[in-house]
């Protein structure tokens, strides 16, 4: 049975990127097979991973009213998203990308849950990068998962998005079985206060990821966040983070 995790968290916190960072560790690990979810619909976890997309959940939404005779709609979209299944070394992506026509997202992204439930069937671990915010929570498309990870700056502006994103998970009794907060690209020491609303938040501090120049970098040139040399000190400190919350015993 796969191990689910769903990240989360406000937009330009480097949430994509850590998503890449865990199943890179997940693959050094030997962890595969390994399902990757790109769950925005401003999808860029295929540009993380190093994969490239042709075909995405929005566009099968799209095209739902080409079934060919003689097919039922159910074994039509079936049919397409394995075609949009991108298959890597150790790693498959599917990504739910923007529908081109105009219209509420909710069907892709109950189409995209629908057949991420159906496929990880095959995998060990499904890691679901969805969208920024909360909407997708409060439209109860995010899936139920054992871990899910709220990756967040160091201000206090972010801990507080941190326990809003937790604090909706269980208003809506989301099947969760644990979450954590990840601190990233904190300059210098973690400041007291940020420390002590973490603390008063009752939120789980899993790890603080230090500001890193190679990974800007990385993210500056278009370089796959799979490339990172083994002892780059975030990448050990990702690699420490899945040995402590995924890695099943």
């Amino acid at each position: 049975m796969a191990f689910f995790v769903a990240m989360a968290g406000k937009g330009g916190t480097g949430k994509t990127t850590v998503a890449g960072l865990i199943v890179r560790s997940l693959l050094k690990k030997g962890k595969s097979p390994i399902l990757a979810v790109d769950a925005d619909a401003n999808c860029n976890l295929n540009e993380v991973l190093g994969v490239k997309i042709t075909e995405t959940i929005g566009k099968i939404r799209e095209e739902m009213l080409q079934v060919p005779p003689g097919m039922t709609k159910d074994a039509y979209i079936g049919y397409r998203v394995q075609q949009a299944l991108v298959e890597a070394d150790g790693f498959d992506l599917i990504a739910m990308g923007r529908p081109e026509g105009p219209g509420c997202y909710c069907y892709a992204n109950v189409l995209c849950k629908k057949y991420v439930d159906i496929l990880a069937n095959n995998y060990n671990y499904v890691i679901i990068d969805n969208e920024a915010g909360l909407e997708h929570m409060s439209r109860r498309t995010t899936h139920g998962a054992d871990l899910m990870v709220i990756v967040t700056d160091a201000s206090l502006r972010g801990v507080t998005t941190a326990s809003r994103i937790r604090d909706l998970c269980d208003e809506l009794k989301l099947k969760i079985n644990k979450i954590v907060v990840i601190l990233n690209r904190v300059i210098g020491d973690l400041m007291p206060d940020t420390r002590g609303e973490i603390e008063k938040t009752g939120l789980e501090l899993a790890c603080v990821l230090p500001a890193d120049d190679t990974i800007r970098e990385f993210d500056e040139k278009g370089i796959p966040t799979l490339k990172l040399p083994d002892d780059n000190k975030v990448v050990r400190i990702i690699d420490e983070f899945v040995d402590k919350y995924m890695v099943q015993k």
